[in-house]
């Protein structure tokens, strides 16, 4: 079962409640935003896109701005410092730092057009507790990429 939470929600602009965040789906966890403004996002460039939305989230939660899937597969765009961050004492517009990744082709933005997720998560404040040691673990100190490949056998390779 899905748990609910009311957030407070501001909408700027003319048209406001068109840009109300909204889940397309039931179980989705992200609810989309979507562009305030028109323009052209050029190849290999970034820009910060409004939304007109602005929440007063309650104490104890987040919210993670995320890119959609499908912009990114199909042409390319996603959110330059995924995920961003909103803060519960932020008050102020969210805006959408867009990247185009593609490095040939711009990407047009209409008004209303999705352009991220919004995923509100409740927060956990650690107490972080300095240590001569850390406890071991299966993966110890393994990081970027200590993962990602097939087990070498051992043979030796061209």
């Amino acid at each position: 079962m899905i748990q609910t939470l009311d957030v407070q929600i501001a909408v700027d602009g003319a048209s406001g409640s068109a840009f109300v965040p909204n889940y397309s789906h039931p179980g989705d966890a992200g609810a989309d935003l979507v562009s305030t403004e028109a323009l052209t996002l050029r190849a290999g460039r970034r820009a910060l896109v409004g939304t007109g939305v602005r929440i007063a989230l309650p104490e104890g939660h987040a919210a993670f701005v995320v890119p959609r899937s499908g912009l990114a597969a199909k042409h390319g765009i996603t959110v330059v410092n995924s995920p961003g961050t909103v803060d519960a004492g932020y008050r102020g517009e969210i805006k959408v730092a867009l990247l185009n990744t593609d490095v040939e082709h711009d990407h047009e933005i209409a008004v209303g057009d999705k352009i991220a997720q919004l995923v509100i998560v409740p927060i956990v404040r650690a107490t972080f507790v300095p240590v001569e040691t850390l406890p071991e673990s299966v993966r110890g100190d393994g990081g970027f990429g200590s993962t990602g490949y097939a087990q070498q056998t051992g043979a030796a390779t061209a």
